[in-house]
């Protein structure tokens, strides 16, 4: 008997054992047959899209030209054989990733940059209207050659469907910004970071205030930190309806609004571009931030407007057409 004979009769022998096996456990019912997941309807699976998918990507970015060495540095990469350096500028990639929602994508993801030394600024992870997809937006800065060798390392993992670099594309990016500012001042913002989850300030006697300023202006002399008297109610009234007009009308120079008024401090709310964030941020310090919370950016890309009108050439009177004339 011949190997293949032996090795295909063996194979029929174990499938039909594990056929009579299986079917003996169904009718005796001690255990049920495993069953396939249902299947998603909505959404179809990363290899069968990336089937469509498969063509020749494009070149890498080309890097610049290899500047003129010194003998050094030839007598090193002679002797080391180490590459010569990446000239490109460093700037900002904005990566929109289309994953398959299951454990372990994120840190996968984040495995592949990492291992090209590549930081993540922002990273924001959303449920999509398709039913069993995320969507990613990382926001970091690199080189265009490593980045979109890290892109394209991205686009063959398993559960990973697309990824796209939107650098080079017009978008409309927002974040959002929650910022609870005190409406007491500046003065009182250590006061309140130990006054717990909170921020409530102290609440000290007048007079024992007035003793333990006395002692440590004695023990140490001029030298003694500053500490801010405790407020009367009416103070503290004026200074809170003062803050909070002021914090209002900032607000809504940039578009933002008051979502939680408290007795010592107040959250705003504000949904715009980084750059806008950060000014509206830089321009709550002085009133004292106590806890401050950034999703990232968010992009998507503008839609073109498409025109099916043609521009049609205006005719000049030196190149009219004899023949086209009337007669005479």
């Amino acid at each position: 008997m011949s190997l293949a004979s032996l090795v295909r009769s063996r194979g029929l022998t174990r499938a039909s054992t594990r056929l009579f096996s299986s079917s003996a456990a169904v009718k005796s019912g001690s255990s049920k047959p495993p069953q396939a997941p249902k299947s998603v309807d909505d959404s179809t699976s990363a290899l069968d899209y990336k089937k469509f998918q498969r063509s020749r990507p494009p070149p890498l970015p080309a890097p610049e030209l290899p500047r003129s060495r010194s003998v050094e540095e030839a007598v090193t990469n002679i002797l080391y054989n180490t590459p010569p350096p990446n000239l490109q500028p460093f700037k900002k990639h904005i990566l929109n990733c289309l994953v398959q929602n299951e454990p372990g994508v994120l840190s996968r993801v984040s495995g592949i940059l990492a291992g090209r030394g590549v930081n993540i600024d922002s990273l924001v992870v959303c449920r999509t209207e398709i039913r069993d997809l995320s969507r990613m937006c990382i926001v970091l800065k690199g080189q265009d050659t490593v980045v979109e060798q890290a892109r394209r390392q991205l686009e063959d993992l398993v559960p990973v469907w697309a990824v796209l670099d939107y650098t080079e594309t017009r978008v409309i990016s927002r974040e959002l910004l929650l910022a609870k500012v005190s409406i007491l001042g500046p003065e009182y913002v250590d006061e309140q970071f130990e006054g717990g989850p909170f921020h409530e300030p102290r609440t000290v006697d007048p007079k024992l205030e007035r003793e333990t300023a006395l002692a440590q202006n004695f023990e140490h002399g001029a030298e003694a930190e500053h500490v801010a008297p405790a407020l009367t109610p009416s103070e503290a009234l004026r200074l809170k309806h003062e803050h909070l007009h002021h914090l209002s009308v900032l607000a809504k120079q940039f578009g933002a609004k008051v979502v939680d008024v408290s007795e010592h401090s107040v959250i705003v709310e504000l949904t715009a571009k980084t750059s806008r964030v950060e000014a509206f941020l830089n321009l709550l310090k002085p009133f004292g931030i106590l806890e401050a919370a950034r999703t990232g950016t968010m992009a998507m890309p503008r839609t073109p407007i498409r025109t099916d009108e043609e521009d049609v050439p205006e005719a000049e009177g030196s190149s009219m057409d004899a023949s086209l004339l009337p007669p005479g």
